[in-house]
């Protein structure tokens, strides 16, 4: 009998993405959602639905028995909260150490560790699975770093047969709600960019990096790292121009100084605070990224799992492709 596996964040973009990847392949799949009546996501998918909560140990403990492979997608994915431990941080840290103890209870026989090349940071050079990033003030960054040090913490204290993949900036189809990276994409696509903020991300489509968690389960050395990404990132140019292949006529804006940047970002964080509505633009976010290219070496994951991710060109061509047909 073919193995179980429970993908828990299954209606969330990577998750959808990776049910909709092993069922292709002929795999037994238990979907992990916190809504199992809201069938939208797996329409035609012959796959299980079960109540996953990452701060509900009981119901975890549930959704695990028999289950040989746990693929953790679940995670909170926001940049911005009025209370960034208690919404971002503190979730994502305990989320991750409840799952990851329900799983060794449960007898799962592999752990496939979703974290984030958040977690590794990025300095402009190619980096690789050694680097960890020390980030402190933006939240969500500080959050995948915390979960994923929870995570091979409890791995080693319970004996957990785990890898953990480190994914980029993820577009493509299968979001059924647009996802902070998709939304900046169609930004992009309905020329909503004023300036050029000089922020260079990291793409990658998100059906290789479904494609390379599995190649991870197969292939991956149990406390080892991999980065699941493209070599080199985009600027706003380069969205622009993938941008233009479906809708053309869009010219790359000026570039906006890192002084407006910074004032412009703290303005939104105080009217969001005020509001309540989030901030498009964090300081943390211009300290980050403006001027900083997200480069990594992703020699790892191609020797090891075989990754052959499609160029980011490709991916964004496609990416934009996808979202015009969502406003056609």
């Amino acid at each position: 009998m073919n193995p179980l596996s429970l993908v828990t964040g299954a209606n969330g973009h990577l998750g959808n993405t990776l049910v909709r990847t092993l069922l292709a392949r002929g795999e037994r799949v238990r979907a992990g959602v916190r809504d199992i009546h809201d069938r939208t996501a797996f329409a035609g998918l012959d796959c299980e639905l079960v109540y996953t909560e990452l701060l509900d140990k009981h119901a975890l403990e549930q959704a695990l028995q028999g289950v040989d492979v746990l693929y953790q997608v679940a995670a909170v994915f926001r940049h911005w909260a009025r209370d960034p431990q208690a919404d971002i941080i503190t979730p994502n840290v305990e989320g991750t150490r409840n799952v990851l103890e329900a799983a060794a209870k449960a007898g799962v026989k592999r752990v496939i560790y979703v974290s984030s090349v958040a977690a590794v940071g990025h300095t402009g050079k190619p980096l690789d699975e050694t680097h960890w990033n020390d980030e402190k003030d933006n939240a969500y960054y500080r959050s995948k770093i915390l979960s994923e040090q929870m995570a091979w913490e409890v791995a080693k204290r319970l004996d957990l047969e785990m890898v953990s993949v480190l994914p980029a900036a993820m577009v493509g189809p299968n979001a059924q709600r647009l996802t902070d990276t998709m939304n900046f994409l169609n930004t992009v696509l309905a020329r909503q960019v004023p300036l050029d903020p000089s922020f260079h991300f990291n793409f990658v489509d998100v059906r290789d990096v479904a494609e390379g968690l599995i190649k991870a389960a197969e292939k991956g050395r149990a406390g080892e790292r991999y980065i699941l990404a493209n070599k080199h990132s985009s600027p706003l140019r380069a969205l622009i121009e993938a941008a233009n292949t479906v809708k053309p006529g869009y010219r790359t804006p000026p570039p906006a100084p890192r002084w407006l940047l910074l004032s412009l970002a703290w303005l939104q964080e105080r009217w969001a605070q005020l509001t309540g509505h989030p901030a498009q633009l964090l300081m943390s976010q211009v300290r980050l990224f403006h001027g900083v290219p997200q480069e990594y070496s992703i020699s790892k994951a191609q020797t090891e799992l075989g990754f052959r991710p499609r160029p980011p060109e490709q991916a964004l061509r496609e990416a934009f492709a996808l979202l015009q047909q969502r406003t056609d």
